[in-house]
């Protein structure tokens, strides 16, 4: 197990499998991860679909699936949680940011999404997940490499700097077609947002259709000159 291990050897752990399951299929990244990690690896998951929750949930069954809801999902969104939670063998925990939206209003003024959408990510979404981690020594996303530029370079294993934890990213490999064949293949829940136009679902007021040309990533904050929302940059 990896309790005794520390920061600097979960580091190099990190880069020695980011390197040697570079090729594996991502039921073998994610069974490394179950057998490495054991309670302390989860899947996050924004209920986009849940392709990497399912193959989690063939690695290890009974696998955290963590969830931040950060008060601003569709409903689409939240019934997509709710479903996974009732038909995989999976178990679903749900984060949530201190503040309530009607707090952070009173705060720092309403719509804070369209005047400092940075500072609302991060209150929304980055320091619950921070906090939601804490003791998970290993975390995985559904980040691929063909979703837009700033994800090209993404390792299947790697270290996540910001928060000391090994990340993992067992469909980094994988393009659309992959997931929409998985998807096909074993039946897996998707958020039904995918079939009206979006092609990445985020927070309601931050994200559009996206227009035929434009990358997966292009309804995302449109128009703000923003690409991420600091989980995974």
């Amino acid at each position: 197990m990896t309790d005794t291990l520390t920061t600097d050897d979960l580091r190099s752990l990190a880069e020695r499998a980011g390197r040697e399951l570079e090729d594996a299929a991502p039921l073998e990244i994610l069974k490394w991860a179950a057998d490495t990690f054991g309670k302390r690896f989860c899947v996050t998951s924004s209920m986009e679909d849940a392709v990497v929750a399912h193959l989690a949930s063939r690695a290890f069954p009974g696998v955290d699936v963590v969830f931040l809801d950060t008060g601003y999902h569709f409903e689409e969104t939240i019934g997509t949680r709710d479903a996974v939670d009732a038909v995989m063998d999976v178990n679903v925990i749900t984060l949530t940011p201190r503040q309530s939206v009607a707090e952070q209003d009173a705060e720092y003024g309403p719509k804070l999404h369209d005047r400092d959408p940075d500072l609302c990510c991060k209150l929304r979404k980055v320091k619950p997940l921070e906090e939601g981690l804490t003791s998970y020594a290993a975390w995985a996303t559904g980040l691929r490499r063909d979703e837009s530029p700033t994800r090209a370079n993404t390792p299947v294993v790697g270290w996540d700097e910001k928060r000391q934890k090994v990340k993992v990213s067992p469909i980094a490999r994988w393009t659309q077609d992959d997931v929409d064949a998985y998807v096909a293949e074993h039946g897996v829940l998707t958020n039904p947002l995918l079939m009206d136009g979006y092609a990445s679902v985020g927070c309601a007021p931050c994200t559009r259709r996206v227009l035929e040309g434009e990358d997966a990533r292009a309804g995302r904050w449109a128009g703000r000159g923003k690409t991420e929302c600091g989980l995974h940059d």
